[in-house]
């Protein structure tokens, strides 16, 4: 059996931050590092080789602190990467209020201390007004970020849900979106997707949705310094692309989103209208998977 390669070993560090753990996974390619107690929230991923934080944050330095059910999400950390379930604008559905960008992100998530011990990062919420139990596994493997999930209903009633991943990614100039030429075509057109550092013009922001998409796959790559970020995911588990990007438009923040989804608009409730939604029957379950490459 031949050795482990030292560029593939994966390590798991946990450290302390603002009175908060957070939990590192690395091998010599990139690093990740979670917040398993402020809705499992990704604040760091960095390529080692190149130096580059991938993930966004407002201010010279990330700030974490927690917040409750219902909280409007511009007043969150905004640090990184958030899992939006089960709807990502606020919507009364099904008899209840769902707060901004969903209930998981405001969720304390536990750790899976055995799963841990194998530098394996596996977290679970159970959401409090939706009857859902939400699963997210992270593992490193080369230069991807695996993540895996799971959500199951723990009603004996169907439920439908919105599922977004929301990474938040601070642009460089030079950064350009790179797309499938069919998902492009689904944009209409929209220039801004080309040119992602200086478009739109300053004090602008813009949300847009492709769907459905016949390949998973959309990428950040900046040509002057060969950085790159892919997304890849299975389009029949996800098939559909939110793009969202502020150029000081939304509270004066810059940053741009690649959003995997299971559905659009971000209303669970006009989602639902619409039949572009999640469903869950009685104590059912969905996996799907998302990976980050980091190039």
């Amino acid at each position: 059996m031949s050795a482990i390669s030292s560029d593939s070993k994966v390590r798991g560090k946990m450290r302390t931050r603002q009175d908060f753990t957070v939990y590192n996974l690395s091998n010599n390619k990139m690093e990740i590092a979670v917040v398993p107690e402020l809705g499992a929230k990704i604040i760091s991923l960095k390529n080692l080789q190149t130096g580059r934080e991938w993930l966004w944050h407002p201010g010279n330095d990330v700030a974490l602190f927690r917040n409750r059910l219902g909280d409007d999400f511009s007043k969150s950390p905004l640090t990184g990467i958030d899992e939006c379930l089960p709807t990502i604008a606020p919507c009364r559905w099904q008899a209840c209020d769902l707060p901004d960008h969903g209930e998981a992100w405001t969720a304390p998530w536990s750790v899976n201390a055995n799963a841990w011990e194998n530098q394996i990062l596996h977290t679970t919420a159970k959401l409090k007004l939706s009857p859902f139990l939400f699963e997210r596994t992270i593992e490193l493997s080369g230069d991807e970020v695996r993540l895996n999930y799971q959500l199951t209903n723990q009603s004996d009633a169907e439920r439908t849900y919105l599922w977004a991943i929301h990474p938040l990614l601070r642009l460089q100039p030079g950064d350009s979106l790179v797309l499938p030429s069919a998902t492009r075509a689904l944009l209409n057109g929209e220039k801004w997707i080309s040119d992602l550092y200086h478009a739109p013009a300053h004090g602008a922001c813009a949300k847009l949705f492709a769907a459905p998409v016949a390949d998973g796959f959309a990428a950040v790559e900046n040509k002057i310094n060969s950085n790159r970020l892919e997304f890849h995911w299975d389009p029949s588990e996800n098939n559909t692309l939110g793009l969202w990007l502020s150029q000081g438009g939304w509270h004066g923040h810059h940053h741009f989103a690649i959003e995997p989804t299971n559905g659009e608009p971000d209303s669970l409730e006009s989602a639902a209208a619409r039949n572009r939604c999640g469903i869950l029957p009685g104590f059912g379950s969905a996996k799907w998977q998302i990976t980050l490459k980091v190039l």
